[in-house]
């Protein structure tokens, strides 16, 4: 399939997307499903951290979520937050996912760069890398830093989960 940079627009996503994103979240993280209820909480939560790539007939081909946090311990995956922590010190990306097929156009960047200006509120920005990204995300300035979770904090994130944070520029 090639992709056509100019159809696709990354936008504000809406509760009309969840089932699209709920689905590509699924085909693209077999083995970190959530249910669609985590992305509905999020959007919530903190709808202008939540964006759809939209491909201008309806479809979704990817998806960033975003939120307030706190320095430390990632949220549990598959599991709603309910509420934001008050105070929020740090900013988590939650996940930026784009479709295989969509991949090798540096459509993620935009995501990225619209959650990190988000970012610029809180002293850090925080995530989990998996299947290998830490070199993506430290394109972006993250770093890792599992040194600064307590044990297990990420079990549900599998193995090769990497805990990674940026310093906000101030």
């Amino acid at each position: 399939m090639t992709m056509r940079r100019d159809n696709l627009q990354w936008r504000a996503m809406a509760s009309a997307d969840l089932p699209a994103v709920a689905e590509l979240a699924d085909r693209i993280h077999p083995l970190l499903r959530e249910d669609v209820a985590i992305f509905a909480d999020r959007l919530r939560l903190y709808p202008q951290g939540c964006l759809v790539l939209a491909d201008g007939e309806g479809g979704c081909l990817g998806y960033a979520v975003g939120h307030p946090w706190t320095q430390g311990a990632p949220p549990k995956l598959d599991t709603p937050l309910g509420a934001l922590p008050q105070p929020a010190n740090c900013f988590y990306l939650h996940d930026v996912a784009v479709a295989p097929e969509a991949r090798g156009h540096g459509l993620a960047a935009p995501a990225v760069e619209h959650l990190l200006e988000l970012a610029e509120a809180y002293r850090c920005a925080a995530l989990v890398s998996v299947y290998a990204t830490a070199p993506f995300w430290s394109h972006f300035g993250f770093a890792e830093a599992a040194g600064r979770l307590p044990p297990g904090a990420l079990a549900s994130y599998g193995a090769d989960a990497r805990y990674m944070i940026r310093m906000t520029p101030r």
